[in-house]
């Protein structure tokens, strides 16, 4: 039967996550695995307000298909966001709405990656994007991250080893690791790659949840032409809608919008109607405060429970905003085989090797905090810690 399959697809596994999610639908199972944002903090009686205002308005006008670029107010709005929040650029002509940045990872792989091109991505990296691109069998080539951003050392090589035709990052509260890049570290990269034609696919879905430290600049502001910006609504509104979108250099967003006429069309237009009647008749960011405010309380407690119960040789990132932090566990000691052993006893996080190329058995594992309350990050990072501890004992 599996010869009836496209090479392509044949590549490309299973989510692990999606995998491991499933081991904890037992409701015993305290679970750090997820990657959801917290629906306690869904809009919904504004949601169903914007509704019911878009059909009683507009009626079958929000039902009939539409363009393919996206509803233009709601492209307007992002336009004026990245201006007045970022201090970035964009032309209203450059934005294409997406069917979450999910697809928007697709449609760049469609319109960029040949099989064999070489493709730079973090180590590690998000697994959504490492399954999107492994669909154009692309040449990965995995830069290293630390808790500073890209090893810029790593990336000169990179370059030299070959063309890079895209390096995908995620520079601010990244997933897996919760790091976000350091102005200096941007700027060394932005001066890597001015001179050469790879594009720069800065990703950031989490931006807008920051809750400590100080703002830091996109890339973009540093190299426009060579900067692909994805954006999503999903962490700050509704995942739901499946409302994301590109900000693309014009030439390479003429080329999107052709991707996305063959895949499907547009985008949910009447998602979108109602999406942007929500974003007039409300304040969004009174909004983001409420998210960033309860992950912030909960990132708190996650650190300071790990402070308690955690061996002292595992290293962890402290984010200052966003949804995950990195556990980095003693030379030896397999992530994987702690999952084992935390499983048994009702506790789950992402073992790291799913968000590497080409690595298993590695000593990190991803933990969320965004949809525990904090009571349950006590407990369940606890047993996790004498779990970690008896696992080092025996490594060491």
């Amino acid at each position: 039967m599996d010869s009836v399959f496209s090479d392509r697809i044949s590549d490309v596994p299973k989510s692990f996550i999606r995998e491991i999610l499933k081991t904890t639908i037992n409701k015993d199972v305290i679970s750090f695995a997820g990657g959801l944002p917290n629906r306690e903090l869904f809009p919904i009686a504004e949601i169903k307000d914007a509704a019911s205002k878009v059909l009683d308005s507009f009626g079958g006008e929000v039902l009939q298909y539409s363009t393919t670029e996206g509803y233009l107010p709601l492209r307007q709005w992002i336009v004026e966001r990245y201006r007045t929040r970022a201090g970035v650029k964009v032309d209203v002509d450059d934005i294409l709405i997406t069917t979450g940045s999910q697809q928007g990872l697709d449609l760049i792989g469609k319109t960029l990656l040949n099989e064999s091109d070489h493709a730079g991505i973090e180590e590690p990296g998000y697994l959504g994007a490492i399954q999107a691109f492994s669909l154009y069998r692309p040449v990965f080539e995995p830069v290293r991250l630390d808790f500073s951003g890209l090893d810029t050392v790593a990336l000169a090589r990179a370059l030299k080893r070959a063309p890079l035709k895209i390096i995908y990052t995620v520079p601010n509260f990244q997933n897996p690791s919760g790091i976000s890049h350091a102005d200096e570290n941007r700027d060394e990269v932005a001066r890597l790659l001015g001179p050469t034609r790879t594009f720069l696919v800065e990703d950031n879905p989490y931006g807008e949840l920051r809750f400590s430290g100080r703002e830091t600049r996109s890339y973009h502001t540093r190299m426009p032409e060579n900067t692909i910006l994805l954006g999503s609504f999903s962490k700050i509104f509704v995942p739901s809608f499946r409302i994301g979108w590109i900000a693309a250099p014009r030439a390479l967003s003429e080329k999107l919008v052709i991707a996305k006429q063959a895949s499907d069309l547009h985008t949910n237009y009447f998602a979108q109607r109602v999406l942007y009647q929500y974003l007039e008749d409300n304040d969004i960011d009174a909004h983001i405060e409420k998210i960033r405010e309860r992950y912030r309380r909960q990132r708190d407690a996650m650190i300071g429970a790990i402070g308690r119960h955690f061996p002292e040789e595992v290293r962890c990132s402290n984010p200052d905003g966003g949804m995950f932090l990195w556990a980095i566990l003693p030379e030896g000691v397999n992530a994987l085989e702690v999952f084992d052993s935390a499983i048994r006893r009702n506790v789950a996080f992402v073992p790291g090797d799913p968000f590497y190329v080409g690595k298993t058995g590695v000593n990190t594992m991803r933990l969320n905090f965004s949809c525990v309350d904090e009571a349950t990050i006590e407990v369940g990072i606890e047993r996790l810690g004498g779990i970690l501890k008896e696992c080092c004992a025996s490594a060491g």
